[in-house]
């Protein structure tokens, strides 16, 4: 909770994070599988209660549960990975609680985890792309017809195996059709200037005071 506050506190009113569940259902605001790289404590996130999850710390900080962020943060928009098939319930259950469905966007990498949340809270919701409708929308950028898309959003990595895949052919396509484009984890402020040139919308990173530099240095920021 503290590094969301001191984004908020920077300015930021968005902000991404990914959820996993407890074995009790609690939708928990964690990234790995695993406690040992981030945590005082071994083991997997997903085989403990949420009583048990609240006592490890992460830097001295407890491991926050989305109902937490949603809650002290009323004002901020999310944008939600489920990084496993259990997260999926308690991330549906977690918005609809909250009543947070105007203020969070959905993405995942597999597509069966972002067609559940559309099912489960309707054509309101915003997703960004899976891989497939990725790969749709890079076609789409070479002039292949591809159909609709239902995302609002492509979120991806700059590069793909050194390969380039966030162009301005592909900003373009996706403008097109009405499709944002965000890119993840960009921590350069060069990169992030050189992605914003070409009509990227949004840019994930670790460092959020080194994009707010750029954006005060491009007019962005108010």
């Amino acid at each position: 909770m503290a590094a969301f506050q001191r984004a908020v506190d920077l300015g930021f009113s968005y902000l991404e994070t990914d959820v996993r569940a407890s074995t009790d259902g609690q939708a928990v605001v964690f990234h790995d599988p695993g406690l040992d790289r981030l945590t005082d404590h071994d083991g997997v996130i997903e085989n403990l209660s949420w009583s048990e999850i609240q006592k490890i710390r992460v830097s001295g900080e407890p491991i926050p549960s989305l109902d937490e962020l949603l809650s002290s943060f009323p004002n901020v928009r999310l944008n939600i990975d489920p990084k496993s098939d259990r997260a999926v319930g308690p991330l549906i259950e977690a918005v609809q609680r909250h009543a947070a469905i105007d203020r969070v966007c959905i993405g995942s990498f597999r597509e069966h985890r972002i067609a559940s949340c559309r099912e489960a809270l309707g054509p309101n919701l915003c997703t960004s792309m899976g891989p497939f409708e990725m790969v749709r929308l890079w076609l789409t950028s070479w002039g292949v017809p591809t159909g609709p898309f239902q995302a609002a959003c492509a979120q991806l990595p700059p590069t793909l195996s050194f390969l380039p895949i966030v162009t301005e052919r592909l900003v373009d396509a996706a403008r097109v059709k009405g499709i944002d484009v965000h890119v993840w984890t960009i921590d350069d402020a060069s990169e992030m200037n050189e992605l914003l040139d070409i009509g990227v919308r949004g840019v994930m990173t670790d460092r959020p005071s080194v994009l707010r530099d750029v954006m005060m240095q491009r007019g962005y920021w108010t």
